[in-house]
């Protein structure tokens, strides 16, 4: 059973609707157990980083998704459920969950680019995306659809699988092991994101 986690903040129904597209057996879920019981996981999310943590952790899902990662639980964070991953944000002052070394900061462009960088963009494949398995059939140079005013800035750049350009190159998916996350939305990506969610569906 695919859980995805529902702390109040995200497109929930989009998300699930597009994995029951892509084959998937799917619950929506703010039980911790069910996050303890799930074979694959998935945290999407809009919003502000300092909410989203501050509702996991009074919801109890915090330490359950941290856990279930740490035993191998596939993981697919998506936009604000990549952010959190990392360790702290400049969009507030909560920790993270900490599993990837990091921070996300905050995009500073320059005329005629705006914050938040919304629409379809491209994603470029970094060597090591190659071979990740969320890939499989993915083009390189495909676009994807973004909604977001910050970005993560990993510690070991060797995570990152996919780079987006706006203003300067940032990271628009991370891959370590069994954790997966985008910036982007593949469940409003079209054929490109379908294929993306399917590729999770079937790992």
């Amino acid at each position: 059973m695919i859980v995805v986690v529902d702390y109040g903040m995200g497109n929930l129904r989009s998300v699930s609707k597009a994995l029951e597209r892509a084959g998937a057996s799917v619950r929506v879920s703010d039980q911790p157990k069910d996050v303890a019981r799930a074979t694959k996981l998935i945290v999407p999310g809009v919003g502000a980083f300092d909410v989203a943590m501050d509702e996991l952790r009074r919801r109890k899902l915090a330490e359950p998704i941290t856990q279930a990662i740490a035993s191998g639980t596939p993981y697919l964070g998506i936009c604000l459920g990549l952010q959190l991953l990392f360790e702290f944000s400049e969009e507030g002052n909560v920790p993270g969950l900490g599993v990837l070394d990091g921070r996300v900061k905050r995009f500073t462009v320059l005329p005629p680019l705006k914050v938040p960088h919304m629409g379809w963009n491209r994603v470029r494949r970094l060597p090591r995306a190659g071979a990740c398995p969320l890939l499989a059939g993915i083009p390189d140079e495909s676009f994807f659809y973004f909604v977001h005013s910050y970005y993560a800035d990993p510690a070991d750049r060797a995570i990152v699988a996919l780079e987006t350009e706006y203003d300067h190159p940032f990271a628009s998916m991370m891959w370590r092991e069994r954790v997966f996350a985008t910036q982007f939305h593949p469940e409003k990506s079209q054929a490109a994101g379908l294929k993306l969610l399917e590729n999770f569906v079937t790992l």
